[in-house]
Parts: C-alpha cells; sequence; structure tokens
C-alpha cells in the first residue's frame, strides 16, 4: 500500500472540470495510469459509483480511489511492488455503484492505442477494404483481455465518446482517443464493464466550434436497432469470423466457373419486407423467406432472387433506396447471422443472390452521415454538388479518400462477408452527370468544364476492378438509363467495367408498346424492334422492375388494354416476348401471377390471385418459361452476340407479327424459331422461313388452355417445306394464334 507520507491524489481543477462536463479533449493524458514523481496515478470518470478500488488481476484490493468530484471523479495510487509491463492494465476498477450492484473489470484507459498505423494510413488513402472488421464496434481479445474495440472517423470533431446502453448513454463515461494524423477515434470496452455482443450504442460528438452535435449511429456498424429506433448494435462478427457456419463451398466454386455471359439469368426481384406477411401483418423474418420463398423461386426456374436494398434504412417507405448502414442488414428481417443463413439456403437450392446497393446518395436524418463531424464530412459541402433534389438527400463526396474507401469497402463486405453473388448499383445515372435533374446554374462543372462527374467515374471504375480482382465470379450490374457509352465495357478498354446493364430503353420502349390497344400498334411497331439496333452495344438485363409497377404506372397487367382475356393474353404474349429477346430476365414480384393492383410496401402480395385459372396460368407460363430458357442453349448462350439473332420477319406492322431466329454457340448451332402475333386476329397460314426442312416442334404456345388462351395453335408440331422464304432454305406455314407467342424448334438440332 502507498507509504503515509505519498499526498493523496489530486488533479487540477480545471482539468476536473474539463472531465465533468464531458469536453476533455484528450482523456487517455488524464484518465487510466499516469506516473507522477511518487508512483502511479489511476483516474477514472465513473458517474453514480459509490465508491471505487483498484485491484489486481487475480480481484485483491490494492488501494482504495479517492473521489475528487461529487459527479464521479476518482483518483488512486497504484502500490510500486503492482508491475505494469508490459501492458497497462494488470490492475483492475471494482466498482461499487449506488444501486448496490458491484463491478470489476480492466480500466478502458489503460490500454494503448490499437488500431496499426497501418491501418490508419490505408483508411486515408481509400485503399482499406477490409473497413467492416477494422472500424465500428469489433469483438476482440486485447492482452487477454475480451471486449469491443470501437473506432470511427471524425477528424473535424473536438471531443468524441461512445454512449451505449452499458453506460447509460452518458458521453462522460467513454470519451475516445484521436489518433492524430488520422482523423479516427477509438476506445477499447471490457465485456466486464458491460460492452459486449448485443450492446445497443451511438457516439457523441462534440462539433469543431464546441457546439453539441445530434447522437450520432456508427457508419461502420454491422447491425442495428429495429427502425424507428436509431442505435447501432454490437454484431461482434470480428476479423475473419463469419456470421456462421457455409454451406455453399460448391456452388462458390461452381460461380467462378461459370461464364454468365453464356449462362441463363433470370431474375426474380422482390421486395423481402412485402413479399409475404405474417397474420399480424408485420413483416417474413428470413428465417420464413429461407422456408417460402427459396422453394417457390425454385419451383418457378429463376436463377437469382434480387433483394430491393436491405441494408438498414430509416424509412420504411423508401424501399431501402435511402440507406444509412452499408454495412447492416435491416433488423426488420433478423439478425445478420440469420440473413447469412437465408443466403446460404438460396446457394444450396442453386439460387443465387443480387442485393440492390445505393452509393450515389444516402438521406438527411441527424443520426446518420449528415454533418457527422458537424462538418459536411461524407458529403459535399456545396449543396449545388452534394444535395440530391428530387430525392431530398445527400450526394457522397467521392473525391474524398476515405469517402470512397468506405463506399469501396461497404460493397466488398457483403460479396465476401454474407458471400452476395452481384451487386445491383441504384442510380448510376445520377452518379455519371453533375447536371443530373438540374437546371443551368443549379451544377457545378468539372475541371474542364463539362458536365461528367469525374470523380463518380472513377469511383465506379475502381469499384468494378476490385470487385473482378478480389470477388472472382461475382457481378455488378448496373441502373444506368442514359446513352452514357461503354457502361459494361472493361475498364482497360475505357468502359466503366459493370458486368450487365438494365435496359431502361428497351423497357420503356416494349411497355409502351404493349399499352396500345392491339388495332393502333401497326403505328408503333418500332417500340418492339428498336432495342436490336444498339442489343450489343452493351451486356443487357431486360428488366421489369418494381419501378415500374407503382406511382400510378399500374401492374403488369394493368398497362395491357382490351377485356380481362385480352389483358392477360396480352402479358402472356408480351412475357413470351421477353423470355425469348437477347438479354437477360428480371420481373419483380406480383408479375409472375398477374396482380391487378400496384404493389403496396407496407401489404403482401394478393397471393389469393393464384386461386384463380387466369392468374395460375401466368404463374404456370413463367415457370415453363424459365425452363424453356434454362434449357434451350439457343434462348441464352449467345445473348451477346449478333450471331445469336436473326430477324426471319420484323417489319410486317400491319399485322403486328414478330419473327426471329436465336441460335446456340458453335458446335451446336441449335435453332429456335420465335413468333409473336399482337393483335386478337388469328393468322393461319402465315409462312416463315426456316434453315432447315422437317418436322419442327411447337415446345411453347402462350395461348395454351393450360396458361389461360383459347388453345389455338399447330397441334405440337408442323412440317417445314423446302420452299425459300425469308432469305431461308426452306420455310412452314404456321397457325398464330390471337395475342401469342410460339416457340418451335427443329426435331433434329443441328443447322
Amino acid at each position: 500500500m502507498p507509504t503515509l507520507d505519498v499526498p493523496a491524489p489530486t488533479l487540477p481543477a480545471p482539468v476536473i472540470d474539463a472531465i465533468v462536463a464531458g469536453r476533455l479533449a484528450d482523456p487517455f493524458s488524464v484518465l487510466g495510469p499516469h506516473r507522477d514523481e511518487h508512483s502511479v496515478v489511476v483516474c477514472a470518470m465513473l458517474p453514480g459509483a459509490a465508491s471505487v478500488h483498484l485491484t489486481d488481476a487475480n480481484g485483491a484490493t490494492v488501494a482504495e480511489m479517492t473521489p475528487l468530484h461529487g459527479e464521479g471523479v476518482f483518483a488512486g495510487r497504484l502500490p510500486d511492488e503492482l508491475p505494469l509491463q508490459p501492458a497497462q492494465h494488470d490492475y483492475r476498477l471494482r466498482i461499487h455503484w449506488a444501486d448496490g450492484s458491484e463491478q470489476t473489470s480492466a480500466d478502458p484507459y489503460a490500454f494503448g492505442l490499437l488500431l496499426g498505423d497501418f491501418d490508419l494510413h490505408l483508411f486515408n488513402e481509400g485503399r482499406h477494404l477490409e473497413l467492416g472488421h477494422c472500424l465500428g464496434a469489433q469483438c476482440l481479445i486485447v492482452d487477454g483481455e475480451p471486449g469491443v474495440r470501437f473506432a470511427v472517423w471524425a477528424p473535424n470533431a473536438q471531443r468524441v465518446s461512445v454512449i451505449a446502453d452499458f453506460n447509460g448513454w452518458n458521453p462522460v463515461r467513454h470519451p475516445m482517443r484521436l489518433r492524430h494524423g488520422s482523423g479516427v477515434w477509438e476506445i477499447f470496452i471490457p465485456n466486464a464493464m458491460g460492452a459486449s455482443a448485443g450492446s445497443r450504442y451511438k457516439y457523441d460528438l462534440i462539433g469543431p466550434h464546441g457546439e453539441a452535435l445530434p447522437d450520432k449511429a456508427d457508419p461502420l456498424a454491422q447491425a442495428a436497432e429495429m427502425p424507428p429506433a436509431t442505435a447501432s448494435v454490437v454484431a461482434c462478427s470480428g476479423h475473419g469470423a463469419p456470421p456462421f457456419r457455409w454451406n455453399d463451398a460448391e456452388w462458390q466454386a461452381q460461380r467462378t466457373r461459370t461464364d454468365v455471359y453464356a449462362a441463363p439469368m433470370s431474375v426474380y426481384e422482390l421486395h423481402a419486407l412485402s413479399w409475404q406477411r405474417a397474420a399480424n401483418d408485420t413483416a417474413r423474418g428470413w428465417e420464413i423467406l429461407a422456408e417460402q420463398l427459396v422453394p417457390y423461386v425454385r419451383d418457378l426456374g429463376f436463377t437469382h432472387i434480387e433483394l430491393l436494398p436491405i441494408t438498414e434504412h430509416p424509412f420504411g417507405g423508401s424501399w431501402g433506396y435511402q440507406p444509412l448502414s452499408l454495412f447492416a442488414p435491416t433488423a426488420r428481417l433478423g439478425s445478420p447471422a440469420q440473413f447469412a443463413a437465408f443466403v446460404d439456403r438460396c446457394h444450396q437450392a442453386g439460387i443465387g443472390v443480387i442485393l440492390d446497393w445505393v452509393p450515389a446518395h444516402f438521406p438527411t436524418d441527424p443520426h446518420g452521415l449528415a454533418q457527422f463531424d458537424g462538418t459536411a464530412l461524407y458529403e459535399h459541402q456545396d449543396p449545388r454538388e452534394g444535395y440530391h433534389q428530387d430525392w431530398n438527400t445527400l450526394i457522397y463526396n467521392l473525391g474524398r479518400n476515405e469517402v470512397r474507401g468506405f463506399l469501396l469497402a461497404g460493397a466488398v463486405h457483403w460479396l465476401e462477408h454474407f458471400h452476395i453473388d452481384a451487386l445491383r448499383v441504384d442510380a448510376v445515372a445520377s452518379m455519371l452527370y453533375r447536371d443530373y435533374s438540374r437546371e443551368p446554374g443549379q451544377w457545378v462543372p468539372n475541371r474542364f468544364g463539362g458536365r461528367e462527374n469525374l470523380e463518380a467515374v472513377a469511383f465506379l471504375r475502381e469499384l468494378n476492378t476490385v470487385v473482378r480482382q478480389r470477388c472472382p465470379g461475382t457481378l455488378m450490374i448496373a441502373e444506368e438509363s442514359t446513352a452514357w457509352p461503354g457502361i459494361t465495357a472493361s475498364v482497360e478498354s475505357g468502359g466503366l467495367g459493370f458486368s450487365f446493364k438494365w435496359n431502361m430503353g428497351w423497357m420503356h420502349d416494349t411497355l409502351r408498346y404493349l399499352s396500345h390497344e392491339p388495332i393502333h400498334r401497326a403505328w408503333h411497331h418500332s417500340d418492339m424492334t428498336f432495342g436490336m439496333v444498339y442489343a450489343w452495344s452493351e451486356a443487357f438485363v431486360l428488366p421489369l422492375s418494381h419501378d415500374e409497377v407503382v406511382h400510378g404506372k399500374g401492374s403488369m397487367i394493368g398497362k395491357t388494354p382490351g377485356d380481362d382475356w385480352q389483358r392477360f393474353a396480352n402479358l402472356r404474349a408480351y412475357y413470351g416476348f421477353m423470355w425469348t429477346h437477347p438479354g437477360k430476365k428480371l420481373l419483380f414480384m406480383g408479375g409472375e401471377f398477374g396482380q391487378w393492383r400496384e404493389w403496396n410496401h407496407d401489404a403482401e402480395l394478393d397471393w389469393d390471385l393464384l386461386d384463380q385459372p387466369a392468374h395460375r396460368g401466368v404463374h404456370s407460363l413463367v415457370r415453363d418459361l424459365n425452363r424453356l430458357y434454362r434449357d434451350l442453349p439457343a434462348l441464352h448462350a449467345m445473348d451477346h452476340q449478333p450471331d445469336g439473332f436473326q430477324w426471319v420477319v420484323g417489319d410486317d406492322h400491319q399485322n403486328s407479327v414478330f419473327a426471329y431466329l436465336r441460335r446456340a454457340a458453335p458446335p451446336s448451332r441449335e435453332v429456335v424459331l420465335v413468333v409473336v402475333n399482337m393483335t386478337p386476329v388469328p393468322r393461319h397460314g402465315y409462312r416463315l422461313g426456316v434453315p432447315l426442312p422437317g418436322a419442327w416442334e411447337e415446345c411453347l404456345n402462350t395461348d395454351a388452355a393450360s396458361y389461360g388462351g383459347s388453345n389455338l395453335g399447330n397441334y405440337g408440331q408442323v412440317e417445314a417445306d423446302a420452299t425459300p422464304s425469308h432469305g431461308q432454305p426452306a420455310s412452314l406455314a404456321l397457325t398464330l394464334p390471337p395475342l401469342a407467342t410460339l416457340v418451335l424448334r427443329p426435331r433434329q438440332h443441328h443447322a
């Protein structure tokens, strides 16, 4: 014990006042162990403590700490015989709280520097691709002590504290250490102090001018509270530790071997919160979705599901497109481990998982990234660059290394940590143009005076390069609605490097055509054919997405004209056209059975419609289209090559008939004939040229009775004779059902 002639430890009054006020800019210079001329003095700030004792690592009391202030400032001397080397925390704090409880823990302020200089260097350069295992809340064992390391970037803050359920949300309890030069604040809080998996926490910041800022959620949190609560949650998936044991090694190995451009890809897009609801009208969780959604999608034959953003977002009405926690799956559907298990179940069923991912903007909620440290840290300062007028959101400053690296690491996190197969990058067009949705004078030109956002272009190229190098077999898909060249061209050739681009032009043109009464379609024939003019300019996905069934646009069946019979026939014929057209496929939920009403994110799909024959027929057709698309290489193997498509009849405006050949790659050269009749008038004896004589099998007819059609067709097959037609050596005379698509192939598959 200290000798009697050693003075009691004390602190200068201004320092005590700063501790009590929560304004201590450098807490590690005062709190924790420090040697004076007599011995080692330990200072602690423990509001609500009745008394505090210092113990050795075995729990033996070595000193009682002296209260220096009624708000919980304590100081005590360690005896010289208690060594502090090599670790600074060989003592413990035994805290007797005013409520009668007792707590013994290592002192958070006895630990040395936590983050390595190389980690901080990579972060500041925007090249730390494992930020999810670096910043945020990490469950670690430091010098044998289990606990949670908190780290957050706030370079312009005067003080940052961890506030949490384990410290009474009191900002004076756990102020953090600033790593000068990096702008990162850090602290390690032992489990014995209450920090552990499931702890709820935020950051309390004082801004650059001494102002108190709104409490902030952790930008790198890997879990969050259930909205509308806004705290982050310690997820405890430390470096290298998977959220659970994966069972998809075979899937991942096959994924890296697959030529995605020559493979079938049919995507079922869904909003997981409204696909199906529980009896109390709450969202189904990942466990129920794994049990019900996965077999449903597998039965329908889709190769992938695409989830509207599941990154944590404060407002459910944004459908996830205004996210704040880019590393955390939304708590609305379960834990991160449950989400991982859902992905694993998909993979075991042979279904890939695509996530919508949003690097274009973020919401202005005060607990989020906006003015994070009292300055425009993540966003641009100038609203002409940093504010999205359309969505009332803020735009990431992609010219800042740390922000760019934050987004890059977020993308890698989902692909590596959760085994996601593809990211669909939302709102790419808004990123590429500085004048996107802005009038003259409302935007800032680039350094060359142009409208191109050079920083965003550089970011997207780096993003796609990083993903290609680190995550082989995964895909990057762009939602881009302009004529920006080379979206899917390689970065090396000057492109942006995406794997695929949504073909918004094809979607708008063909849906416009579909909405016309058949009698008027002759004047809009090119809406169906124009897509082939540019079909090979990019690698395309044909999207019938969520955006087309909301905000008064009507459901898919609601876009079609005529009486009920014609509307269903129109939809079936259109699906037949889409599934046989070059390009990968995407259909939003509800479209697979012709839901009448628009999608409502607060209600489940109208599943009872499947009890009605017409809706059940559309459902069966989608299943058969997926099967046919998957089984016939001619419909997918040369999706992105001109040799895979050939018009037979593309100019029959008067009859609104379209006919084309699809071919497989050598050596098979399998060939398929597709004929689409977009009027309710049957056509008999309609002659079409084909490359082979002999029997042609009618392998799909969207007018079949099993789909709800009139069952008009060619009795399963038709003979092609040697009469040349349409530049082909043979031809056949077909019966074209009303508002229907036919798919035929020769009995002998050779060309």
